[in-house]
């Protein structure tokens, strides 16, 4: 039976990100047993450098090849012509007015693994796209954020 804290939702966009990762990491892997080669011919293993940056550059592919695994077994794609445009969900992007700050801004809601704050393309996990989730235009939406709790007015909530 499939954990459901395991599951990710993602756009569709998203989870191509992650399968065409996995496809160049896997492409990287022969590069890499080239490096480790060339490295070995250098000499005495105690005391090269290069073999051991190919050896370290092999762990670091080889973990996000595993990773990626699993994220893609475990991910849900999200079809977002399904969903309501008008209720804020994954793959919506929602203008929102902080009521302490006095400032609008707008987000995009994304799964988890394709969160970038400095895009404000925020995870439905993160306490804001928590709060915002299910909402609709003219909600006020109270976030339960680790510094305390604030209230955001969604203004407009449309599909990217």
């Amino acid at each position: 039976m499939e954990n459901k804290e395991n599951v990710k939702l993602y756009t569709q966009e998203g989870f191509d990100k992650l399968v065409k990762e996995l496809d160049e990491r896997k492409l990287d892997r022969n590069k890499i047993l080239d490096d480790i080669a060339t490295a070995k011919g250098f000499g005495d293993l105690s005391e090269n450098s290069e073999y051991d940056e190919a050896r370290n550059n092999q762990a670091i592919n080889e973990a996000r090849i595993e990773e990626l695994t699993f994220l893609i077994e475990h991910a849900k794609v999200v079809d977002e012509s399904t969903l309501d445009a008008s209720e804020v969900n994954i793959g919506s992007k929602v203008k929102v007015y902080d009521l302490e700050e006095e400032e609008e801004v707008e987000y995009s809601i994304v799964g988890s693994n394709q969160a970038d704050p400095m895009e404000n393309r925020i995870s439905d996990m993160s306490p804001i796209g928590k709060a915002l989730l299910g909402s609709h235009a003219g909600d006020v939406v109270t976030v339960m954020a680790p510094g305390g709790q604030y209230q955001l007015e969604v203004r407009e909530v449309s599909r990217s």
